[in-house]
């Protein structure tokens, strides 16, 4: 186990229903021993990631005033602009090396949801960048897409209804974000990681990373080992939602970022996250008398909040508010 799978999803886009099955065999491995895999044969071309990517350097290059006028610690629903150390997604460690930008399905202010003042639901809050608003909001489109079509995948073997998770992903808070990681020289300490040690919060994670490197994925004998940029992918892991829809048959994997040596690193992660009010619940095929459910039942937003409170020290400050 030293390399993570390699799986080629292009069947799930032809006209033949009869080619998913081996897809999904192969996915439901991977999600068994690892729950990281990489996939190719996906519908996202390489014009639109150069597209993505030099808009994300262009933006991070920005003053920090100026990319402070969209601070995510002065919003209630998690959009905007993070800065550096703004996480903490290791305890044993310090704050991350890391600025992000992170957006979600825009809702406008006269959204039920927005009025309610409920959590995680708004507007995007986008900078001032010619062409930004636009490409992000159709890649955020097209992300989710994507990962749905993975998740249909998934139920074939998971002995679930074709469209479970379709039904629970209408108007989700999946998340698409931009991140930056300066070079390791530029740490406070030699104890500052990119991204500390952690484990995702949602239910999948599809990753696009730059040629720099540094993602490191923990293995079932608890060794650290690398997974490394591949031309024309995406990494694929699973969060914490899927271990419990599962019952831990399908693993929630250790990640970690170490900053990569007189580079600059640029992922984009989208976290594919059901609507807030879907109830995270053990799937009856995932579950029987010698397995019985591990988990209590909990909402998306409840355990979404939950989990932000431990990384966050801005949602914990609203959270006690």
């Amino acid at each position: 186990m030293t390399g993570l799978p390699i799986i080629d999803i292009a069947p799930l886009y032809n006209d033949d229903p009869s080619a998913w099955p081996a897809v999904a065999k192969q996915i439901d491995l991977a999600c068994r021993e690892w729950g990281f895999f990489y996939i190719k044969g996906h519908p996202i071309s390489a014009a639109r990631i150069d597209a993505l990517l030099d808009h994300a350097k262009r933006f991070f290059a920005q003053p920090t005033a100026e990319k402070l006028k969209i601070d995510i610690t002065q919003t209630r629903h998690h959009r905007g602009y993070g800065a550096i150390a703004t996480e903490q997604l290791d305890p044993s460690k310090p704050s991350d090396l890391k600025e992000t930008f992170d957006m979600g399905l825009h809702l406008p202010a006269d959204h039920p949801d927005v009025l309610a003042e409920k959590p995680l639901r708004g507007p995007n809050r986008h900078p001032s960048m010619p062409g930004w608003e636009a490409l992000m909001e159709q890649h955020y489109v097209d992300m989710q897409a994507l990962a749905q079509t993975l998740l249909r995948a998934m139920t074939l073997a998971l002995g679930i209804e074709r469209d479970f998770f379709d039904t629970r992903f209408n108007e989700p808070v999946s998340v698409l974000r931009m991140i930056h990681y300066p070079p390791r020289h530029t740490a406070s300490s030699a104890e500052q990681q990119g991204a500390g040690a952690h484990t995702d919060y949602g239910c999948i994670t599809l990753l696009y990373q730059d040629a720099a490197g540094g993602l490191q994925v923990r293995n079932v004998k608890g060794q650290w080992i690398d997974a490394p940029p591949i031309e024309g992918t995406f990494v694929v892991n699973l969060g914490d939602m899927m271990a419990r829809w599962s019952n831990d048959r399908y693993l929630s994997t250790p990640h970690r970022v170490i900053s990569p040596l007189g580079v600059d690193r640029y992922s984009m992660p989208f976290f594919a996250e059901p609507h807030p009010q879907t109830r995270i619940e053990c799937l009856p095929g995932c579950q029987d008398e010698l397995h019985p459910a591990k988990y209590p039942v909990i909402t998306c937003a409840e355990f979404l909040l939950s989990r932000f409170a431990d990384t966050y020290a801005y949602r914990r400050e609203l959270e006690a508010m």
